[in-house]
């Protein structure tokens, strides 16, 4: 039986008096896709700064690599092995996208190990190497999508977080970050993905989560969860 990387439960997530997320379950097992989908305003987001140590939880456990870290830091997360790419992508726009692919191996002290993983982004995303010395504000939405996910990579993390990847990218490029997304996934990155295009993440994830106004309403492998009336009727403006 696989090892689950990542266990939530009972996660509950309030500030500014929203209750956000209302206690949910939700668990990722070493080297699998997961993705979770809903509407816009579903708790997704929160969910996943929890989990990131980004917004502490009202209540509930988040037990990552067999440790409790619901009350650890962003930071320790990070050594434990989390990275995560921000919804919004969340770049250091008047740094070069060099210097923002360097600020993600921020942990690693052998430069022979920064330059292989450098080659390895590059790899992923050849039009990055082309223009390292660019400032990253000047970007496009999916070149900085890019930078964001070099970026993440360069850790090496256990576990990426992947918050609303697509997120007012054009078609193509939608097709490009998946396509990173799908060869990670292969692999044998484990990946959370919090996605509104639900067609695409269903298709690609292993298993999967609906969440509805801060609750997890169904679950499944992507498979089934693609065929379910509801969530064709509900996402899938089938």
């Amino acid at each position: 039986m696989m090892s689950a990387l990542l266990n939530v439960k009972d996660l509950k997530v309030s500030y500014g008096g929203i209750n956000a997320v209302k206690g949910i379950d939700l668990h990722v097992n070493q080297g699998e896709l997961v993705a979770l989908i809903g509407a816009n305003g579903a708790g997704k987001s929160s969910s996943m700064k929890a989990i990131a140590g980004l917004l502490t939880p009202s209540a509930g456990e988040i037990h990552f690599t067999n440790q409790e870290t619901r009350k650890l830091p962003a930071y320790e997360l990070v050594r434990l092995g989390l990275g995560m790419v921000p919804e919004g992508r969340g770049v250091f726009k008047r740094m070069t996208i060099l210097e923002n692919l360097q600020m993600g191996a921020y942990l690693k002290t052998n430069p022979k190990d920064i330059e292989r993983k450098l080659e390895e982004v590059y790899s992923y995303f050849p039009r990055l190497k082309e223009r390292l010395s660019q400032l990253a504000g000047t970007l496009s939405g999916g070149e900085q999508q890019m930078v964001a996910m070099g970026r993440a990579m360069m850790a090496e993390p256990k576990l990426l977080l992947l918050d609303e990847p697509s997120m007012g990218l054009s078609p193509i490029m939608v097709e490009t970050i998946f396509d990173v997304v799908r060869s990670l996934s292969s692999s044998g990155m484990t990946i959370l993905l919090v996605e509104q295009n639900a067609r695409l993440a269903l298709q690609m994830a292993d298993r999967a989560y609906v969440m509805e106004s801060g609750l997890i309403t169904l679950s499944g492998s992507g498979k089934d969860l693609l065929e379910d009336s509801r969530v064709r009727a509900a996402y899938l403006g089938e």
